[in-house]
């Protein structure tokens, strides 16, 4: 990334629209501010302004507060309340109280005082970007943490020498470069995001921001909202106005997660964004230019989703561009056993506990089991084998033991497991879906089947 020591990594990578009726004065920010962005257009007035702010996306407006016409407090305050989100320094050369109440109230978050030096509009601009990238980064860290059922650990890292991982990895590779949008399919625990992860590290946005949403885990009536943003007083709860998980990858990668959950409103929405590269937040006028990669993710079969209503067939064929489906972990071979190896050296490291032997029988019963949660319910197993100082005993003798007859079919095996659990938990589901690394949902389906 190119980086300006003086004034912040950030300013390399944005775009600043200039609006000033002087000649005179946008030649001089021009002259200051253009070689150290990557995009820098003016306006002469504001109506000029308007159009710029329709037709491109702005990380930061500085604006003039006197001009002809309409000053820049009067049409800052309009364009806040029509859908206007990025940071405006307001340049004025009043310095009085009632002045700097209004630019706040209209929405600038820093205003200078003319005149002023070049180091200190640069300075502006560079407050504006950090405040900027620390909120985004803190919102999607938040979504990170309520969505993901994983600890951080190897999610940028396919790991496995199995030929199934290796075909995956070699069409990442391939894929990655593209600006194609990507579907990847697979059971829940099999690694989806750590492919989204790796297609986005491996692209021209990877210094860009990088945001996992799980549609399923966002309640159906906010998912909006969350992804696309509001404007304050937009609906009851709406007490300022905010930007979109949209908005947060601006420029990155946009990854979405069960994507199968997202509610049919919220699908034909949706699909307009991956056509106009366009979002209009809740509330808004003005639809808001978004420039992003989209990867998508479902453990279900959309094609049967379609079948039922429950998905529609133009946005399912819209993200059927290019499907990268990941394999189940009972059929990446010995895969199981390096993941072991890996995940108890991490784990006991993180946890601060000594590694649990991984013995022959241990091995044998890591080979024979199915794997219902895959890599992810290999991983909580080794977690809690930490926590308890050995391998549980159901593992080393009952699991392996009825793995070896040969009338249990694979579906009685998985049934005996997670009822063997849910009785491990006292019925308690939620806890029993973190113990084996699958959702609620996928428990709450099984036992409705099983009449449990």
């Amino acid at each position: 990334m190119k980086r300006d020591p003086e004034f912040g990594p950030w300013l390399a990578q944005a775009s600043i629209l200039i609006v000033d009726d002087e000649p005179g004065m946008r030649n001089f920010l021009a002259r200051t501010i253009g070689p150290r962005c990557k995009r820098l257009e003016e306006a002469a007035n504001t109506d000029e302004a308007s159009k710029k702010l329709d037709a491109h996306h702005f990380d930061v407006v500085i604006l003039d507060n006197i001009m002809p016409g309409k000053n820049g407090v009067d049409w800052l305050a309009e364009q806040r309340a029509i859908g206007f989100f990025a940071d405006a320094i307001l340049m004025t050369a009043f310095a009085d109280l009632e002045t700097a109440i209004q630019a706040l109230r209209a929405g600038a978050v820093d205003f200078v005082l003319k005149p002023f030096r070049s180091n200190q509009i640069l300075n502006a601009v560079a407050r504006c970007l950090d405040r900027v990238r620390l909120q985004r980064e803190n919102n999607v860290l938040r979504y990170e943490l309520r969505s993901a059922s994983d600890h951080m650990l190897l999610r940028d890292k396919l790991i496995g020498e199995s030929p199934a991982i290796a075909r995956v990895r070699d069409t990442i590779a391939r894929v990655a470069p593209l600006p194609t949008s990507v579907l990847l399919t697979g059971q829940s625990g099999t690694g989806k995001e750590v492919a989204a992860r790796s297609l986005h590290s491996l692209s021209d946005r990877a210094d860009k921001p990088f945001v996992p949403v799980n549609c399923a885990a966002i309640a159906p009536d906010m998912i909006e909202s969350e992804l696309f943003g509001h404007l304050k007083g937009a609906f009851t709860s709406a007490e300022t106005a905010r930007e979109g998980l949209f908005m947060h990858a601006q420029g990155g990668t946009l990854f979405l997660d069960e994507i199968g959950e997202m509610p049919l409103a919220t699908q034909s929405k949706l699909l307009r964004v991956i056509e106009d590269r366009r979002v209009r937040p809740v509330g808004a006028e003005r639809e808001v230019p978004v420039d992003l990669r989209f990867i998508f993710a479902t453990n279900a079969d959309l094609e049967k989703e379609v079948e039922k209503g429950r998905f529609r067939p133009d946005l399912f064929y819209r993200i059927n561009v290019m499907q990268l489906h990941l394999p189940p972990l009972r059929d990446r071979g010995d895969d199981v056993q390096d993941l072991a190896t890996l995940f108890m050296r991490k784990l006991s490291q993180q946890l601060g506990m000594p590694p649990v032997p991984i013995d022959a029988s241990v091995r044998t019963a890591l080979g024979r089991y199915d794997w219902p949660g895959n890599v992810r319910e290999l991983r909580n197993l080794i977690e809690r084998s930490l926590i308890l100082g050995s391998f549980p005993q159901d593992f080393r003798g009952q699991r392996s033991a009825h793995a070896g007859i040969s009338n249990e079919t694979l579906e009685e095996v998985e049934r005996r497991h997670i009822l063997g659990v849910l009785e491990e938990t006292g019925g308690n589901r939620d806890e029993a879906a973190r113990k084996l690394g699958i959702s609620r949902k996928t428990i709450d389906r099984k036992c409705a089947l099983w009449n449990a």
